[in-house]
């Protein structure tokens, strides 16, 4: 599964989203994240922001699936959750 990632521009961060991103790369190693471009098609959007106004603009990239946001390391397990069980859906559709 293919999950691009999309920070904010850091004007405002309440917490350290690169320490975030590792924590969420690290504990899922089965999701291909690379930071999103435009052009190539993702499975899923990860957008980061620092703060609640969570205001990356998206529009450009390409997202067959969901756009999961997360303003805060509060977030970071219910992110994982919801990666993790779009990773079980779509092995789930193979079988």
């Amino acid at each position: 599964m293919k999950c691009g990632v999309k920070f904010c521009g850091g004007c405002n961060p309440h917490y350290q989203r690169g320490d975030a991103f590792r924590k969420i790369q690290s504990d899922l190693p089965e999701i291909d994240f690379e930071h999103a471009e435009e052009g190539p098609a993702y499975d899923h959007l990860l957008v980061i922001g620092g703060c609640t106004a969570c205001c990356p603009m998206i529009d450009q990239y390409t997202v067959n699936g969901d756009v999961l946001k997360m303003w805060s390391e509060d977030h970071i397990s219910k992110i994982e959750q919801l990666l993790e069980d779009k990773v079980n859906e779509k092995l789930e559709r193979t079988l």
